[in-house]
């Protein structure tokens, strides 16, 4: 059976650049081989900000927005968050997206592509790593900075250069060595669960 990998476009503003730059990174994946890539954009999901009653904890969502990316986020094997640096940090689309739920991240791996200026969106990746990690994710080192990426986009189409795809390669390729250990432990802790349940 293969890894199912989300591609997350972390942004959602107008105008954005994150559709572009994760399609191309969609293409990449796809043509390695190594997972069932998905493209999931944040924009298509309306998540409203933290307004569920219940602690994500307890999994009891009330809106549709939120009962929707819950299942998107737990059918995923990993991540690869695409996204930009705002005021020198994640844009709040995505950290809001990140703790909308929390059980579903657990024992995933997660990449980061980010683009941006001059320091190609780090501030941001470092900032999500922090965050992932705070919701049980393996938020890998090996993440992929884009510097001045307007510069890398030609008739709507992301062309990055080979330092950059190179990086992403190696990424991909770390990515699923995690993935495959991680659900390995998941299958386990759920065949754990399902024998403590009989035996209750």
């Amino acid at each position: 059976m293969s890894l199912k990998l989300n591609i997350v476009i972390g942004s959602t503003r107008p105008g954005r650049a994150g559709p572009v730059v994760a399609q191309w990174f969609h293409e990449l994946a796809t043509a390695q081989g190594d997972f069932e890539a998905n493209l999931v954009d944040l924009a298509e999901f309306s998540l409203p900000l933290l307004d569920e009653a219940a602690h994500p904890m307890k999994r009891q969502y009330a809106d549709e927005p939120t009962k929707r990316w819950s299942a998107s986020v737990a059918s995923a094997d990993a991540f690869v968050f695409v996204t930009p640096e705002y005021d020198y940090f994640a844009p709040a689309s995505l950290v809001n997206a990140i703790q909308t739920v929390l059980l579903e991240w657990g024992y995933k791996p997660a990449g980061v592509l980010s683009y941006g200026g001059v320091s190609g969106g780090l501030r941001s990746t470092q900032v999500l790593r922090q965050l992932l990690g705070n919701v049980n994710v393996h938020a890998l080192p090996q993440s992929v900075p884009v510097p001045f990426f307007s510069q890398h986009i030609q008739e709507g189409v992301f062309r990055p250069n080979d330092l950059v795809r190179d990086g992403a390669m190696l990424m991909l390729g770390e990515l699923h060595k995690w993935a495959r250990a991680l659900k390995a432990l998941r299958d386990e802790q759920a065949a754990m669960r399902a024998a403590q349940g009989a035996k209750g």
